[in-house]
């Protein structure tokens, strides 16, 4: 099947240009007055930043909550500035586009795996 790279210095693993950009993002959902609601919001948040952006979203935290969810964004890329550079986009568009949605939270990191 696939090739185990390991964490090794070999001459494959000092090729590899692969960077992995995690965010998390903590929001508040002030007119939501039910977990239905919030799914909607959280929902079409997802589905818009995936598109928008080429970015996996999950719903991660605060599932129960009905005013506040935590969305864990990832992002692979070839170059670490590349990366922080979409994640700063994703925060940046829904604080500009999302006036039903308040970031309330933000922890980013971008790393090199390999």
């Amino acid at each position: 099947m696939g090739e185990d790279f390991g964490r090794d210095h070999s001459p494959l693993c000092e090729r590899l240009a692969v960077f992995v950009g995690a965010l998390l993002v903590q929001i508040h959902l002030p007119a939501s007055g039910s977990l239905k609601d919030k799914r909607q919001v959280v929902k079409s948040l997802i589905a818009r930043l995936s598109a928008q952006f080429g970015v996996s979203v999950a719903e991660v935290g605060q599932l129960d909550a009905r005013q506040n969810a935590e969305l864990g964004i990832a992002r692979v890329s070839n170059e670490a500035g590349h990366a922080e550079s979409i994640l700063d986009a994703v925060v940046r568009y829904i604080e500009e586009t999302r006036p039903d949605v308040d970031v309330v939270g933000v922890a980013r990191d971008v790393s090199r795996p390999f």
